[in-house]
């Protein structure tokens, strides 16, 4: 077992108060963004403040990495702080969400999930299903004391990718259907685009996929805890 209590707990602090932290940021641009209810249809937003934006979600990811390699004394370890990180972050999130402004209302309203390469969009049920299988996945790396196999990472990284897939789908396919990836830099002042994206809400959900994804990463967990990797 390569867990220790007390850094278990630190991990976790750090990250609901990280979450806490997201969503008043959340709150402030709804405020300012959605005065009349949140959509995820996109709005007009400046070009700086968009850049602003995208730095502030690249920085979560390197705080939640840094949490989680000074956490591990090796790769697996540090990976499997990362994804424990990750997740109680993501859980923590929508709850003060619903604590500061309550919402969302349901776990199958659309939320706008990422923004980098471009926007993630998908209900609040789906990441909040992520979150709980990184948390299982987290806990089955810590407690084993074995290297992660070729055939392990594959599953993992397998599922992985078509559950990003699942969240990726809809912008992927409006920017790469009009031709917008040619200014990408510049797509928040493209007219046509900010025309389809102020309008855009998905009507569907590719659960289909989504439930493949989860099945491989689920079928590496069982493959860990058989003991069989």
């Amino acid at each position: 077992m390569n867990w220790n209590h007390r850094t278990l707990l630190v991990v976790i602090v750090f990250s609901i108060a990280m979450a806490t932290l997201e969503s008043a940021v959340v709150v402030y641009l709804r405020a300012l963004y959605y005065p009349n209810g949140f959509t995820v249809a996109l709005r007009m937003i400046d070009q700086r403040i968009l850049l602003v934006e995208i730095a502030r979600e690249a920085a979560t990811l390197f705080m939640l990495v840094g949490v989680a390699w000074l956490a591990g004394n090796n790769f697996k370890d540090r990976f499997a702080y990362f994804l424990l990180s990750f997740a109680v972050w993501d859980i923590f999130y929508y709850l003060w969400l619903k604590a500061f402004i309550d919402w969302p209302s349901s776990l199958l309203e659309w939320d706008i999930l990422f923004l980098i390469p471009f926007t993630w969009l998908g209900p609040v049920l789906a990441p909040v299903i992520c979150s709980i299988t990184m948390i299982l996945l987290s806990v089955v790396i810590l407690r084993s004391n074995k290297k992660l196999s070729i055939g392990l990472w594959s599953l993992l990284i397998g599922g992985s990718t078509v559950i990003l897939y699942t969240f990726l789908k809809d912008y992927g396919s409006i920017i790469i259907t009009n031709g917008f990836f040619r200014d990408y830099s510049l797509i928040m002042q493209n007219k046509d685009f900010l025309a389809i994206a102020s309008a855009y809400i998905p009507q569907s959900f590719s659960w289909y996929f989504f439930a493949i994804g989860e099945t491989l990463i689920l079928a590496g967990v069982a493959k860990m805890l058989g003991g069989n990797y």
